[in-house]
């Protein structure tokens, strides 16, 4: 029960890191631009973070550092291919580049730094239920603002009316614009909102769920989290469930290693990125499917007036 309850947590404090850069990502998309810097913009955040809880010793001002660098190389991004038009595809993969080159060569002094004792947290009561209380009621805050970041996220999609300009400025941005709508300032918008939670994702891992700093530590949860805003057809509690799975998928490897299983390592390592390819290839398998879901002007430039 023990190991059960030990993985479950796990599982979600795994699929927290995913669900928090799959959010903003989805962010991007619904507004009809997508970001293949995901993986810079988080490792440069969890340097930031990092570097922040080493002269700190506060996790908040970390992720805030984190979630402030994110949104600057956004702004970036955002200017490139909103204003200058830029290709979004390249643009996002040079992000990527640069973010993973500059952060190895900014952390190279923290590579060997080290956090103060980090916290425990647990819900009064609750923590103390067995099976569920060390599963589910012994989590990082940060675990639980995911959660209510993707309900409140699925309310202003649906429910309010910047989440219906939002989804038309990606639907339709020449609509939206002939309707008075400032299309590329509400995309700027997405865009630093989306790098934001980048940030804050890449801080997460440094700070909380690997309390450490090394080079290239976010190992491709970036592009995962990328896929997982087609894995769940753009909506956020599919996001929030998918970030979960592949969660779970990456922490059982730990669980059969400490099982003993005979299994080789290599395999075990890249059964998350496995999974993503299985997942992906079965959902591509309904092309209409991802058309009716998918935002029709996703990747396209806008040009005002034409």
């Amino acid at each position: 029960m023990d190991a059960i309850a030990l993985l479950i947590a796990a599982t979600l404090s795994s699929g927290t890191v995913l669900a928090l850069a799959a959010l903003g990502l989805l962010i991007n998309e619904r507004a009809g631009i997508v970001n293949l810097g995901a993986e810079g913009m988080m490792l440069i955040a969890a340097i930031a973070g990092f570097a922040t809880a080493v002269h700190t010793g506060s996790d908040w001002l970390a992720f805030a550092a984190g979630a402030g660098a994110g949104a600057l190389l956004a702004a970036t991004f955002g200017v490139l291919v909103i204003w200058l038009n830029t290709n979004q595809y390249a643009t996002g993969l040079a992000l990527s580049l640069f973010g993973s080159g500059f952060s190895a060569f900014v952390g190279i002094n923290y590579v060997q730094a080290k956090l103060s004792e980090r916290p425990h947290f647990q819900l009064p009561w609750l923590a103390d239920i067995p099976l569920l209380g060390p599963a589910l009621f012994r989590q990082h805050p940060m675990v639980y603002a995911a959660i209510a970041l993707t309900a409140g996220l699925a309310w202003f999609l649906y429910r309010s009316r910047a989440g219906l300009v939002l989804r038309a400025v990606g639907e339709s941005p020449e609509s939206a614009h002939a309707l008075g709508y400032p299309v590329r300032r509400i995309r700027l918008a997405a865009v630093l909102a989306g790098g934001a939670l980048c940030g804050l994702s890449g801080a997460y891992i440094s700070v909380v769920y690997t309390p450490l700093w090394v080079e290239g530590m976010i190992a491709g949860k970036g592009w995962i989290a990328l896929a997982l805003t087609t894995f769940a057809t753009w909506r956020p509690a599919r996001v929030l469930l998918g970030a979960y799975l592949f969660g779970g998928v990456t922490m059982l490897q730990f669980y059969l290693q400490g099982e003993g299983v005979q299994v080789s390592a290599q395999l075990l390592t890249m059964l998350p990125y496995l999974s993503t390819i299985v997942v992906l290839v079965l959902i591509s398998r309904n092309a209409g499917w991802i058309r009716v879901n998918m935002p029709a002007s996703l990747g396209k430039p806008f040009f005002p007036g034409s």
